[in-house]
C-alpha cells in the first residue's frame, strides 16, 4: 500500500486569523479565505488570477479551472465556501466544501471519509471483541477446546483462607489484668450497678440503703428470737435423772 501524506488530509486541521474576525462579512469572506497562510487555499486557482488582474468575480464564469465561490452565508457566524472545477460556463464539478464558524475555517468531510471512519471504528470494535474472546479459549489434546472465564474459577482451585488461631492468655496475664481492674475499681468506683441482667442500672447509694436494715426492725427480730428460745426450753421440762450403776 502506498503511504498517505499527512498534508493531503486536511480534515484534522483548522485555520483562523483573528484580525479578520471583526470585519468578516459576505463581501470580504473570499478575501479572508485567500490569505497566503491558509492551508486550504490553492494559489493556482482562477480566483488568484482574477485578483491579480483586478477583475470582478463574474469573470470566473468565462474561465476554466479550479475556483472558489461563496455557497452560503449566515452573517456573522457561518459561511460556506465551495471549491469546484469549472469546465464550461454551465458545467462545474464540486471538489470540496469549507465552512467558517466564528472565523475558524474547517474542511467538511466528504461521504467517503465519513463511511471510512465509521467502518474503521466498527472493525476496531469487532477485532477487540475477537481478541478478548480468544484470550478465554483453552485447548488440550485429551479434552479439546473449552472456555475458561476469570469470573467462573473452579472452586477446587480456590484455596480457602486459613483461620488464624487465637493464642490463650497465660496465668500471669490473667492475674495481672485482674489486679489492674481491682485497682481501677477502687480508684474510680462505679456510680451505677446492674443487679440482674436485663434490669435498669440503679445508683450505688440506693443499693446501700436497701442493704442496711432499719434498727427498729432489728430489735423486734431479736426479741422474737429470744421468746422462741424460752418457749422451747419450757416445753421440754426438767432433765431426767439417771441411775448410777454401782
Amino acid at each position: 500500500m502506498a503511504a498517505v501524506d499527512i498534508r493531503d488530509n486536511l480534515l484534522g486541521i483548522s485555520w483562523v486569523d483573528s484580525s479578520w474576525i471583526p470585519i468578516l462579512n459576505s463581501g470580504s469572506v473570499l478575501d479572508y479565505f485567500s490569505e497566503r497562510s491558509n492551508p486550504f487555499y490553492d494559489r493556482t486557482c482562477n480566483n488568484e488570477v482574477v485578483k491579480m488582474q483586478r477583475l470582478t468575480l463574474e469573470h470566473l464564469n468565462q474561465m476554466v479551472g479550479i475556483e472558489y465561490i461563496l455557497l452560503h452565508a449566515q452573517e456573522p457566524i457561518l459561511f460556506i465556501i465551495r471549491k469546484q472545477q469549472r469546465q464550461s460556463p454551465a458545467q462545474v464539478i464540486p471538489l470540496a466544501d469549507y465552512y467558517i464558524i466564528a472565523g475558524v475555517i474547517y474542511q467538511a468531510p466528504d461521504l467517503g471519509s465519513v463511511i471510512n471512519s465509521r467502518v474503521l471504528t466498527a472493525v476496531h470494535g469487532i477485532q477487540s471483541a475477537f481478541d478478548e474472546a480468544m484470550s478465554y479459549c483453552r485447548y488440550h489434546p485429551s479434552k479439546g477446546y473449552w472456555w475458561h472465564f476469570k469470573d467462573h474459577e473452579e472452586p477446587d482451585k480456590v484455596k480457602p483462607k486459613a483461620k488464624r488461631k487465637e493464642e490463650p492468655s497465660s496465668i500471669f496475664q490473667r492475674q495481672r489484668v485482674d489486679a489492674l481492674l481491682v485497682d481501677l475499681r477502687q480508684k474510680f468506683p462505679p456510680k451505677f450497678v446492674q443487679q440482674k441482667s436485663g434490669e435498669k442500672p440503679v445508683p450505688v447509694d440506693q443499693t446501700k440503703k436497701e442493704a442496711e436494715p432499719i434498727p427498729e426492725t432489728v430489735k423486734s427480730e431479736e426479741k422474737a428470737t429470744t421468746k422462741n428460745v424460752q418457749q422451747t426450753l419450757n416445753t421440754k421440762g426438767p432433765p431426767e435423772k439417771r441411775i448410777r450403776l454401782q
